[in-house]
């Protein structure tokens, strides 16, 4: 509820008790000013302190239980019988502050009141000098809601932040999604193209070199092709696994169709991507694949071609690497072919 000029007595049963006189103008004076400020909030307490002796002539019963003495009051009492001898001292402080400045001074004090830990704002305006007795009206209010309040904020704050990053990454998850083939976990063609068209503007840009190569899985065996496609595709996921762990980053791979591959080496050579597809050639066929307690084995065959040394443009490139996987496969299967190196005219 509101604190009003109704629910703001003295402290003590009466002005004339409290030891005020009947009309004391600048008491009217001072509370026309502060009251106004009162008018719409919650939970503030009132109270007007005499400067001399720091002592209250006047409390609101919010006043009063804020600062543990709603059943007592606060009539002729002062800092220093309310509070420990540090924090009467700051109050004081305080006080001192507002009555030499002109305008309302607002501060903050943490304090500890019957045990536990409390937190106000006061603002504390004084009465002019020069106008009789020196009296201070103090505005308190209890900080603790309001930092309930901020800390709830904070929380719900942090929360839409944590979903919104989940709901980025979901957003990411699900774009790869659309770029990989399902089976392989491999890039799509389409993306892979776009990677290589990259790789060949850097290059050229760059004067360095990378590696295309082209791998076909060979016929499968018997049981394997008992299993039908449940056996094709746990083979294909032993390949983006395989794939995957022995390609780095800056690398691309993708499943071309249901029996091809490919693999972008970038800045690697001939020789280079040749010793490193042999060993990923040599995983393949010592792999074996479980499926229905029944083990599995495939070899692939690969073609690599490279950038500038084999080809000079996509179409080349693509030609030359698709003419040494049929170079593999020819030989039998389970083979790495290398393109040609051309020789240009000096």
């Amino acid at each position: 509820m509101a604190t009003t000029l109704s629910n703001v007595t003295p402290a003590g049963p009466d002005r004339a008790e409290s030891g005020l006189p009947a009309a004391f103008p600048l008491l009217d004076a001072l509370l026309a000013l502060a009251l106004p400020a009162l008018a719409g909030q919650q939970g503030m307490g009132l109270g007007v302190k005499q400067q001399e002796d720091g002592r209250y002539l006047l409390a609101s019963p919010a006043l009063a239980a804020l600062l543990g003495r709603a059943g007592a009051g606060l009539s002729g009492r002062s800092d220093a019988d309310l509070f420990d001898p540090s924090t009467a001292a700051l109050l004081r402080a305080a006080d001192h502050t507002a009555l030499a400045q002109a305008s309302a001074l607002l501060s903050e004090h943490r304090f500890e009141l019957a045990g536990e830990r409390r937190e106000f704002q006061v603002l504390r305006l004084a009465s002019p000098a020069g106008t009789g007795p020196r009296l201070i009206c103090s505005l308190w209010q209890d900080m603790a809601p309001q930092r309930q309040r901020d800390a709830q904020l904070r929380v719900a704050l942090d929360q839409l932040e944590q979903q919104q990053h989940a709901n980025d990454m979901l957003r990411r998850e699900l774009a790869d999604q659309a770029l990989r083939d399902q089976a392989s976990g491999l890039f799509s063609r389409a993306h892979f193209d776009d990677q290589m068209r990259r790789e060949l503007d850097l290059s050229a840009r760059e004067h360095r070199e990378f590696a295309l190569v082209q791998m076909s899985l060979d016929p499968f065996g018997d049981k394997l092709r008992a299993l039908g496609t449940r056996g094709h595709d746990r083979v294909c996921e032993a390949m983006g696994r395989l794939l995957r762990g022995n390609t780095r980053a800056m690398d691309a791979s993708c499943r071309i169709d249901d029996n091809q591959f490919a693999v972008l080496l970038s800045g690697v050579g001939l020789a280079t991507a040749h010793s490193r597809m042999e060993g990923l050639r040599r995983q393949c066929a010592t792999q074996i694949v479980m499926l229905d307690g029944v083990e599995l084995n495939f070899t692939v065959s690969m073609g690599v071609a490279s950038f500038p040394h084999t080809a000079h443009s996509h179409d080349e490139l693509t030609t030359a690497c698709t003419a040494a996987l049929a170079e593999a496969r020819r030989r039998g299967g389970n083979t790495v072919a290398l393109a040609s190196i051309r020789f240009d005219a000096a």
